[in-house]
C-alpha cells in the first residue's frame, strides 16, 4: 500500500473514529500533502529520521504566501500532523519512524490582545443605533465578552440553543467537547432586545441584514466568521481605540484577563475557554504576573517598612 493510500486512511480514521472537525481533517491533509510531496517518497518504510530532519529544514526555510517566513508555530503544526500519522502506522503494525522521535521546536509566545476596562466600556457601547443590525451588533458583543466564545462557536449558535432566561448554554467547541458558558446581564438584555426586533424565521442566532430589503425574502442569513472580524473592526475604530489590532479573539483574551483580575483561578478560566491543556491557557501570566507582583509589595518585608 503506498503512503498515499495510507494518508487517505488516516484522514478517515480521524474523521470517523475520532470524530475530528472536518476542518482539522483538511489541515492534515494539507500539512501530511506538504511532507509526500517534500519527501517523494512511496512507502512509510522509506521515511527516517535524516528525512525528517531535512524535511524540518525545509519548512525553516519555506516562506508563506505573504513572502514571509513559516512561524515557528505553523512549522510545529506540520510536525504534529506528521507524528500523529507516524502513531497511526505504529498502531497498524506499519514498521516506520517511531512518532517519538519528533520533538516540537520552541515557538515564539503568543502575543495576547485584550482591552483595558476603559477600552472595553467605550467598545461595548459603539453600537448605540436602534436598526436591527445596531441591535445585532450590541448582542454580538456583548456576547462574546460574557462568553469568551471562539468566533466559530459564535457563528454556528442557533436561536433555540440560547436560554437567555437561565443566562447559560451548552456550546460545542474544539475537538467535539461540550462546554457550559455564560451570560452577563448585559449580554441578556442585548439579546432579548435583538431578537425581539427578528422578523424572520432564520434558525441562526446571528444573521446579515440586507439594507432596505425585508428579511423575509432571504433563506441562509447565518453570520459568517468573516463578518464578524469586520464587526469587531468597524466598533473598535468607532470606539478610539488605537495601536491594537483587535479581533474577535481579542474579546475572548478581554474575558479570560477580566476573570483573572477580579481573583478567578486559571483552572476554572481554562473549564470556561474550553482548553483541553491548562498550559494553553497560562498565555495569560500577563495578569497573573502582575497579581503575584501586587501580593509580593503588599506582603513582603512589612516588618522593615
Amino acid at each position: 500500500m503506498t503512503i498515499k493510500d495510507l494518508k487517505t486512511q488516516f484522514l478517515e480514521y480521524l474523521e470517523i473514529e475520532k470524530n475530528r472537525s472536518a476542518k482539522t481533517v483538511e489541515n492534515y491533509n494539507h500539512y501530511l500533502v506538504r511532507f509526500i510531496n517534500f519527501a517523494k517518497i512511496d512507502k512509510p518504510g522509506d521515511i527516517s529520521e535524516e528525512l525528517i530532519r531535512k524535511y524540518r529544514l525545509y519548512l525553516n526555510r519555506l516562506n508563506d504566501a505573504n513572502s514571509r517566513p513559516l512561524k515557528k508555530v505553523t512549522q510545529n503544526y506540520h510536525v504534529i500532523a506528521l507524528r500523529a500519522f507516524l502513531k497511526y502506522l505504529a498502531k497498524r503494525d506499519i514498521k516506520t519512524v517511531s512518532a517519538e522521535k519528533l520533538e516540537l521546536g520552541k515557538q515564539e509566545e503568543r502575543q495576547v490582545t485584550f482591552l483595558e476596562p476603559h477600552e472595553l466600556e467605550r467598545f461595548l457601547r459603539a453600537p448605540n443605533g436602534t436598526a436591527l443590525s445596531d441591535l445585532r451588533d450590541r448582542a454580538i458583543l456583548e456576547t462574546l465578552f460574557s462568553t469568551g466564545l471562539r468566533v466559530s462557536e459564535l457563528c454556528s449558535l442557533n436561536r433555540n440553543d440560547i436560554d437567555i432566561k437561565r443566562g447559560e448554554f451548552s456550546v460545542r467547541g474544539k475537538g467535539s467537547k461540550i462546554r457550559v458558558v455564560f451570560l452577563s446581564d448585559g449580554a441578556k438584555v442585548s439579546l432579548a432586545t435583538y431578537l425581539d426586533k427578528r422578523p424572520d424565521a432564520d434558525e441562526s442566532l446571528f444573521i446579515r441584514v440586507p439594507q432596505n430589503e425585508k428579511l423575509e425574502k432571504y433563506e441562509k442569513l447565518r453570520l459568517t466568521p468573516r463578518s464578524i472580524q469586520r464587526i469587531i473592526k468597524k466598533y473598535a475604530v468607532t470606539a478610539g481605540i488605537v495601536g491594537k489590532s483587535v479581533s474577535p479573539h481579542s474579546l475572548r483574551h478581554s474575558f479570560a484577563t477580566d476573570l483573572l483580575r477580579n481573583g478567578a483561578d486559571i483552572r476554572s478560566v481554562q473549564a470556561m475557554l474550553g482548553h483541553s491543556s491548562v498550559t494553553t491557557t497560562q498565555i495569560y501570566t500577563h495578569v497573573t504576573d502582575k497579581q503575584l507582583r501586587e501580593v509580593h509589595e503588599k506582603f513582603h518585608d512589612k516588618v522593615r517598612k
